[in-house]
């Protein structure tokens, strides 16, 4: 079976560092995939990659049958708005805006009339069940219910691949679960395949599958697409 989503043979380098050597990893439809290593493995310049953010400078990304790596800008910019759907580490709010039209910005970028983004902005984030936060600034809210908010951003527009770089690493333990919880049953309920990246067992363990990245490869070959 063809997957949706397949970075094979992958190299980057910054400088005179190589951040990826040959690193390849597949990921099916409605399938949740942690990338493990330590610091400065190259876990977020593979899912950076894979996400069309960074060209690598050798091998494939693949998605739904296109060559990603080379597509034009353009459309990268497209797919990142429309058909990915992404959550960091610091959930990366836009401050001055409230938390609702946080969630309602890439419905609105995408096209969407106000009230609809509105709307479907405060179903998401009832979901996550923040929808207490929807008048307030980033600010104004715990780091638990930014982040929350930070997944709903994600999930509104109903992505088919949702991006997450280490989500839960600036929340103390029982936040980080409560996250966890309600994000990969959200993006199940949505169908969405989730590409993680974490360093922590216990985060990993919300994950289908693991895929360990050591010097910039994945060694074992995990996760290659056949």
């Amino acid at each position: 079976m063809t997957a949706l989503l397949a970075g094979t043979g992958l190299a980057k380098v910054f400088g005179p560092t190589p951040a990826l050597v040959d690193a390849s990893l597949r990921v099916d439809a409605g399938e949740i995939v942690a990338i493990m290593g330590p610091s400065g493995s190259g876990k977020s310049t593979l899912l950076h990659c894979l996400a069309g953010i960074v060209r690598p400078d050798a091998g494939r990304v693949e998605y739904d049958g296109r060559e990603l790596s080379a597509l034009p800008d353009a459309a990268r910019s497209a797919l990142r708005r429309g058909e990915f759907g992404f959550v960091f580490q610091f959930g990366q709010l836009v401050p001055e805006l409230s938390c609702a039209e946080n969630v309602a910005l890439p419905l609105r970028l995408g096209g969407a009339g106000r009230r609809d983004a509105a709307r479907r902005a405060a179903d998401w984030l009832d979901r996550l069940e923040v929808g207490g936060a929807a008048r307030q600034r980033p600010g104004e809210v715990s780091g638990g219910q930014a982040q929350r908010v930070a997944v709903a951003r994600a999930l509104v527009t109903g992505p088919r691949v949702v991006f997450a770089d280490e989500p839960t690493g600036a929340l103390d333990s029982l936040n980080g679960e409560r996250v966890m919880d309600l994000f990969t049953a959200a993006a199940r309920d949505g169908g969405a395949a989730v590409v993680l990246v974490t360093h922590e067992a216990r985060v990993a363990a919300y994950a289908d599958r693991e895929v360990v990245v050591r010097d910039g490869a994945t060694p074992d070959r995990a996760g290659v697409a056949p």
